[in-house]
């Protein structure tokens, strides 16, 4: 089943619609075409193309609500998925907190579509990777890398005449190299809405060189460091203050917005003044859909605005029961920056840690955001605004929150991709004092 257009997912929706009996009912419909080269060793290990459609139903009776998903599109397919979440329903015990469908929205024009993306072939993505693979080939050093390109749509209606549709394209790109004795490692990783904005040599190349350069790691002793976190590194961190901007978890002490007594920390000064966060749905290099899941326009929120909290989410529920806005979580989360590059903060640097990414981050603290994990594919230290030499890696202990007080300055924000969640984000590279190494590791 190709992508549906606009028309065609919303006669498809209608019909749906039609066969419900209860007293709300509401139809999302989502489909991705996917396709993907895999590679090892400096060759293919896998390649493929992967096309889904998923159509879920929830139907309501009162406060009782039923939900049942299909993947088959025949008339009497899509009248069983109806009258199964019907079924649902009326078994269900009374949600208190459920809240009716909303009714007919507006929503901006989505951005999120580029025909070249979706027209990817697989003799384009073959040549995308043989240049990454020549690159290794030249350098005499391994490559493991993964290109992936989608084309998705979501469409949902309901019987109070909401109906919503979006389509858009993606393509990420990782590489990790190693040289031939295994000592050296680096990565890079970029992803784009639009494919002609991937060039898979300069990101293999930019992995190449870091794992030429920390082939030869020294040992140095772990404490607090200035240090220079690139976007993919700061990504992992900064993106566990955008998952706390729940206004619920606050308000119910679980969160580090939280404060005694059942109040927040909303409006209130959290980090360095030169830290802005919002997300926009329209951002030309970050586009994301018009629309959240249960169908509430997404639109331009600052959420963090000279390092204040400005604003919290919150579910329909939780804003009905506060007297405040239902406002939606950000798809993508856009940090502003300043106008350096990453060479250029380098330069500035007088000592410090130039840290290309972190990895397998765990919760310490979650009260604190206290984080901990470990450098890995390329550390190296700096010293009079130059390299010096690669270093062993590290295990850190440290909270997004307590770094961006710590801040020194900020580069010029860039499109990159987070290793835990693979969300993709607008982030700068970021210099930061006092970070805290708390002991070596034998990762490379």
């Amino acid at each position: 089943m190709a992508i549906l257009t606009k028309d065609e997912a919303q006669a498809l929706l209608k019909k749906v619609l039609g066969d419900s009996k209860a007293d709300e009912c509401e139809v999302n419909l989502n489909g991705t075409d996917r396709g993907n080269i895999r590679y090892a060793r400096n060759s293919v290990s896998t390649s493929g193309r992967i096309s889904q459609n998923t159509l879920v139903v929830a139907s309501a009776f009162g406060k009782k609500l039923g939900v049942a998903t299909i993947n088959e599109f025949d008339d009497a397919s899509l009248e069983k998925v109806v009258r199964r979440s019907e079924e649902l329903a009326k078994l269900a015990p009374e949600n208190p907190e459920y809240v009716p469908f909303l009714g007919q929205q507006k929503y901006a024009d989505p951005i999120t579509y580029i025909p070249a993306t979706a027209g990817i072939t697989p003799s384009q993505r073959s040549a995308a990777v043989a240049q990454s693979l020549q690159v290794a080939r030249d350098n005499k050093v391994v490559a493991a890398g993964f290109l992936e390109d989608n084309t998705r749509y979501g469409a949902m209606i309901n019987s109070k005449g909401l109906f919503a549709y979006n389509t858009a394209t993606n393509v990420d790109f990782s590489i990790t190299i190693r040289t031939e004795d295994g000592k050296g490692s680096g990565y890079a990783t970029r992803g784009y809405n639009d494919v002609t904005k991937l060039d898979t040599k300069i990101v293999t190349q930019i992995a190449t060189n870091k794992a030429i350069m920390s082939a030869s790691a020294k040992a140095i002793e772990p404490g607090k460091y200035t240090v220079i976190l690139e976007p993919t590194a700061a990504a992992v961190l900064i993106e566990r203050i955008f998952f706390g901007l729940d206004a619920r978890q606050a308000d119910e002490g679980r969160s580090f917005l939280s404060l005694p007594g059942g109040k927040t920390r909303l409006g209130e000064k959290l980090v360095d003044e030169r830290i802005n966060i919002y997300s926009d749905p329209l951002n030309p290099e970050l586009p994301t859909s018009t629309w959240n899941g249960d169908g509430r326009p997404q639109e331009r929120v600052s959420w963090i605005e000279k390092g204040v909290i400005k604003n919290l989410s919150y579910s329909r529920y939780w804003a009905e029961k506060k007297g405040v806005k239902a406002v939606p979580g950000p798809d993508g989360a856009i940090m502003e920056g300043g106008t350096k590059t990453l060479d250029e903060l380098i330069k500035g640097t007088k000592k410090g840690i130039l840290v290309t990414r972190l990895y397998y981050i765990r919760d310490v603290d979650p009260q604190s955001l206290l984080l901990t994990g470990l450098t890995r594919d390329g550390t190296f230290y700096i010293e009079n605004g130059k390299i010096q030499y690669p270093v062993k890696n590290f295990r850190f202990n440290e909270s997004p929150v307590i770094m961006l007080n710590n801040l020194e300055e900020l580069g010029k924000p860039e499109r990159t991709v987070s290793d835990e969640s693979n969300a993709n984000y607008l982030i700068p590279p970021m210099k930061i004092r006092d970070f805290t190494f708390t002991s070596l590791s034998d990762a490379v």
